[in-house]
């Protein structure tokens, strides 16, 4: 039988962990009597005629107030239901524009895979595998904007606002371990920003302490700018801040590692991504718009989203967990924790709607690098500097449009379509033959073949399904590894 608080019950460790959103009991809704009238659902907002998003765009400040509108005569019902306010946009991922010679879209919002599942630059991209990703953003802030322009100076001693009377509950009365006000006090204090100086300009961020002797990850877009000289500045969640110096990062993980001078510090666990599932309560935590240790919350609302961010020259690739938790630009790097406060992603992107230049703010998809992911980028960054990402060793062509993705025919730029000696090539892969499934999981785009595989570990082993001519067949791949950028 299903809790109205806690939800459906799931076998397993799962039966003791708390409710992270259990509220306390002061605060627990009552019910309406049956003689009260339930409120007229209002009206969906219709988007403002001739904007090109579908939002209607509110005016800010003082202005003349217009005239009242014409009151219309009351128009008949219609049986084609209420207006939806995307109907006239392209589906949510599809570029609007044309794409580019060579198949790339603009790399500030999609990004543009190196296209082979391992080495060269990517031929032409198909439309369908646009379609596949969404609308991506990454969610670095910049320093000042919206967080400084939004929020108002103190009310001048002369205003009538009144100050809001005292809740009647005490603070931490009776909130269940568990609570998400519970989860925050404890991760909050492991929670940074970062302030990044570089030849770009200063950009925010934040990230989370790693381990006790000063290691602190966080985004790769978020420290990039400082990658060939700069400062990054960490401020700690009691108001100090410290110097940081860029130990390593990851252009393909979009992870990095940077590193303080301070000891004693207190780390979050690294929970395991694996055992998340779909619906499974999350709470998102960073500075968001500059704004320090803001805590938003939301549900594991899909997995194995294959994304791709960033520009042209530096796209990552993300087996990521999605959300409908709030990230907004300057979450980037900041941690997104399970109900017992465990890491289970580093927040990095959010899915924007088709014709917005830049990051807008969350419209409830968010997607994070899992733990396991980061957790093994992480180690080797610290011990080395550098990470490495596993490789199958086969160029993928772009061009094709059936079942599956096919590998290439032909070299590209010099690299063969199959690597000799790769793992592709001892397992017997030959040039177009068609992969269709990895692990038991179809793939019907390439990015979805490479986020599968790069959300493995160079050596391990992964069964691949391909088709020669009409003939499939499973095959054993173990993965080598390459660098990463």
């Amino acid at each position: 039988m299903t809790d109205p608080q806690t939800g459906p019950e799931q076998p397993g460790p799962r039966d003791a962990a708390p409710n992270p959103f259990a509220p306390p009991s002061a605060y627990r809704s009552v019910p309406v009597p049956p003689s009260a009238e339930a409120p007229r659902p209002a009206e969906a907002p219709r988007p403002a005629e001739g904007a090109a998003s579908g939002h209607a765009v509110p005016a800010y400040g003082p202005g003349p107030v217009p005239p009242p509108p014409a009151v219309p005569a009351p128009a008949q019902p219609s049986s084609a239901g209420p207006t939806d306010p995307w109907e006239r946009l392209s589906a949510f991922g599809q570029p609007e524009a044309p794409t580019r010679p060579g198949g790339s879209v603009d790399p500030t919002l999609v990004g543009v895979p190196r296209g082979a599942v391992g080495t060269a630059p990517r031929r032409g991209l198909r439309p369908a595998a646009v379609a596949g990703v969404a609308v991506l953003a990454l969610v670095a802030g910049a320093v000042g904007g919206v967080a400084a322009d939004r929020l108002a100076d103190p009310q001048p001693s002369g205003s009538s606002v009144s100050a809001l009377p005292p809740a009647s509950v005490e603070p931490g009365a009776d909130r269940p371990d568990g609570s998400v006000a519970d989860i925050a006090a404890t991760v909050l204090p492991s929670v940074v920003s970062l302030q990044v100086r570089g030849a770009d300009g200063v950009a925010t961020g934040s990230g989370f302490v790693l381990r006790e002797d000063g290691f602190i990850l966080t985004n790769n877009h978020v420290v990039a700018s400082a990658a060939d000289g700069g400062d990054i500045v960490v401020l700690f969640s009691d108001g100090h801040e410290s110097p940081a110096e860029l130990v390593g990062r990851t252009v393909d993980y979009d992870l990095a590692v940077v590193k303080v001078e301070d000891s004693g510090l207190t780390p979050l666990a690294l929970g395991d991504s694996d055992e998340v599932v779909v619906g499974d309560p999350v709470v998102a935590i960073g500075a968001p718009l500059g704004l320090n240790g803001t805590v938003t919350t939301g549900i594991i609302s899909a997995l194995n989203r294959p994304v791709q961010a960033g520009a042209a020259a530096e796209t990552a690739f993300i087996n990521a967990i999605q959300t409908d938790a709030a990230i907004n630009p300057g979450n980037s790097g900041g941690p997104l924790v399970d109900g017992r406060g465990q890491v289970v992603g580093i927040n990095s992107a959010i899915a924007q709607p088709p014709g917005s230049g830049e990051a807008t703010g969350s419209i409830g998809l968010g997607f994070a690098i899992p733990s396991n992911q980061a957790r093994r980028t992480a180690e080797q960054l610290i011990a080395d500097g550098v990470a490495t990402y596993p490789v199958i060793g086969v160029l993928l062509d772009q061009r094709y449009q059936g079942e599956g993705v096919q590998v290439s025919t032909d070299a590209q730029s010099g690299t063969p379509a199959v690597t000799p000696d790769g793992p592709a090539d001892a397992a017997g892969i030959r040039p177009g033959d068609v992969i269709l499934s990895i692990d038991g999981r179809p793939v019907t785009e390439s990015d979805e073949l490479i986020v599968a595989i790069r959300a493995k570990a160079p050596g391990d082993a992964v069964t691949l399904r391909v088709r020669t001519g009409d003939q499939e067949r499973d095959v054993r791949v173990v993965l080598d590894e390459a660098t990463s950028e």
